[in-house]
């Protein structure tokens, strides 16, 4: 995922017409989460195919685990050979969310069920050279947060519960992404759809037909022997998905 903000209204107001399954390129996002943390930056090569790395950040308040904070993120973001995209998995989101839009980072995504002010959240780590994610847990419905997509450069919708890697992927998630990606296509805002959890070169087909074109992936890629190549499997499976 390339670095930087766009403000609201630089993005494009016409609107393909509805569709569950949008044109785009597939993107893959392996989470460290499935990495060697005692040889981050030699795990961070490994990747180095991909389009971003996912950080997640979990304070064992939000979600029962407890994995890095700010100062090895700004490691990795000196070392990462790609961007890198932090989903922030913190109670209190609103209080630190920003200071990893400070570091430089590509991406950084908050939970709303985390947030008192999204929105103000949103527009702050734009303004602060971040694209802004939102992320909803499973249970989360997406219909009340409909309205400020344009506030937003990635929706994340989580497909396994937050907090812990290796789960199986959530179906009952994929009418939650077609909802989505249905209101984005009618909207003409330019958001991207990612999922976390669970992606195989099995379900990644799924999602990618529900309408998801960013993927987060751990254990299906550090999980196998040459995760450069394994990067190559999902982005592949999940291009012939998006059409």
């Amino acid at each position: 995922m390339p670095s930087g903000s766009r403000p609201a209204s630089a993005r494009p107001a016409s609107a393909r017409p509805a569709s569950a399954r949008p044109a785009g390129r597939c993107c893959i996002s392996p989470s460290i989460l499935s990495a060697d943390f005692v040889n981050l930056q030699a795990e961070l090569a490994r990747i180095g195919n991909a389009d971003a790395v996912h950080v997640d950040v979990m304070d064992n308040h939000f979600v029962p685990n407890l994995t890095i904070g700010l100062p090895v993120v700004q490691r990795i973001q000196e070392v990462s050979p790609v961007p890198v995209d932090a989903h922030l998995m913190i109670a209190e989101v609103d209080r630190w969310a920003p200071a990893y839009a400070d570091a430089g980072l590509a991406s950084v995504t908050f939970h709303v069920e985390a947030s008192d002010a999204p929105i103000k959240l949103a527009r702050e780590l734009r303004a602060r050279g971040a694209k802004a994610g939102m992320a909803l847990r499973p249970a989360t419905p997406v219909e009340p947060y409909l309205d400020m997509l344009q506030e937003l450069d990635v929706l994340l919708i989580m497909t396994v519960e937050p907090g812990f890697g290796g789960q199986s992927f959530l179906d009952v998630t994929l009418p939650k992404i077609r909802r989505a990606r249905m209101a984005i296509e009618g909207s003409g805002v330019n958001v991207a759809i990612q999922v976390d959890g669970g992606i195989t070169e099995e379900t990644i087909t799924r999602a990618a037909e529900a309408g998801a074109t960013m993927f987060v992936a751990g254990s299906a890629v550090y999980g196998a022997p040459d995760p450069a190549q394994a990067i190559e499997t999902l982005r592949a499976k999940g291009q012939l998905a998006l059409g």
